[in-house]
């Protein structure tokens, strides 16, 4: 069975939500730094409770989205000779794609045409990075401009981005604005399923469908989904 762009992407949209909240919280206001050629990304230069330099493990180059061909450059096409340390993980991502069919993972440039609601270089690496995500299994991501409206997106790699165990109040957050801030999501009950798997979450589901019911300590939340599929409304017992 085949993957698609939009499963991916489906598989994505709330745990990406959820870490990219967790790395907002624990980067603070510190700036961005990386050196590709040492395989560097630091974030840096905070203020508060943010002051110390925080180093990542790894760094993992995807690709950049520039504005003036409207496309997104995978980092093993360009002609930078980026070295296997900070490309291998797009390079692994290529064979991933030929071997499911995800024909935007394996060609070294995507018109932002090709790729569904996409307009500009936010989106669309927004698009391809959550792809990434989800079928590398590395969650933490971080899109900054490095000139000429051109944006570059990584994977990084640190013990403090691995997210907390589940918790009710959060959940809830997750599922009730992770879905509106999806840059792809073509299947709601998709994602809330990928989603229960991959926190874990005990899930039991309906028979025709229309709920399901995620369980955590301490927490228990309803998901109801309307007649086109989409999530209609979220209750929760917390305590």
């Amino acid at each position: 069975m085949t993957l698609t762009l939009a499963d991916l992407c489906d598989d994505a949209a709330l745990l990406s939500f959820e870490t990219q909240l967790h790395l907002a919280e624990v980067i603070g206001d510190r700036r961005w730094d990386v050196d590709l050629a040492a395989g560097r990304f630091v974030f840096g230069g905070g203020t508060g409770e943010h002051t110390e330099d925080l180093v990542c493990a790894r760094v993992h180059l995807l690709g950049s989205a520039a504005p003036g061909p409207r496309s997104w450059l995978w980092s093993w096409a360009t002609s930078q000779g980026w070295s296997d340390d900070v490309t291998d993980l797009a390079r692994w991502l290529r064979g991933f794609g030929q071997q499911q069919g995800v024909r935007e993972l394996v060609e070294p440039e995507v018109g932002f045409a090709d790729v569904p609601g996409a307009d500009d270089p936010l989106v669309a690496g927004a698009v391809l990075m959550d792809a990434a995500k989800a079928a590398a299994g590395r969650w933490a991501g971080y899109s900054g401009p490095v000139g000429g409206g051109t944006r570059a997106a990584f994977l990084l790699e640190h013990p403090s981005f691995v997210l907390p165990a589940p918790e009710g109040v959060r959940v809830v957050r997750v599922l009730s604005e992770g879905l509106m801030a999806a840059p792809l999501l073509t299947d709601h009950r998709r994602a809330v399923a990928a989603y229960a798997a991959a926190r874990p979450l005990a899930s039991r589901w309906s028979p025709d469908g229309t709920e399901v019911e995620l369980s955590l300590p301490g927490a228990v939340v309803t998901v109801r989904f309307d007649e086109l599929g989409r999530v209609g409304g979220i209750a929760s017992t917390l305590g």
